[in-house]
């Protein structure tokens, strides 16, 4: 494998390698702000999103929200696993509520119709 590694020339923004008779497009590197990686962060410690909606909503890799939220950890400026826990304990707990009281509401305002008619 890392002879076939070995072997790609670049060819100013792609690669070429004559081995697999191919050109390919590489993948440009993005450089985010150190606030929208805070941003990033705080929407799935704070809001409590997965990496993976985060990533989606914001454009970029599950990885990177990750490896930022573990990074401002270490830094002091997130709080720690532990200290967020119960918030999104709290978070899911009224999210789940919250989707048993949109249904019960559903329920009664189709009650309501089949009263009038």
């Amino acid at each position: 494998m890392y002879e076939v590694l070995n072997r790609w020339r670049t060819l100013g923004e792609r690669l070429y390698c004559p081995n697999l008779q191919g050109v390919f497009v590489m993948a440009k590197y993005r450089k985010y702000t150190k606030e929208f990686k805070l941003q990033a962060a705080r929407l799935v410690t704070e809001q409590g999103n997965s990496y993976e909606q985060a990533a989606k909503r914001l454009g970029t890799t599950g990885w990177s929200i990750r490896n930022w939220v573990r990074k401002f950890r270490q830094t002091g400026e997130l709080p720690t696993q532990s200290e967020t826990q119960p918030k999104a304990d709290e978070l899911r707990q009224l999210r789940k509520e919250n989707t048993r009281l949109k249904m019960e509401n559903d329920i009664l305002k189709k009650a309501a119709r089949k009263i009038t008619v």
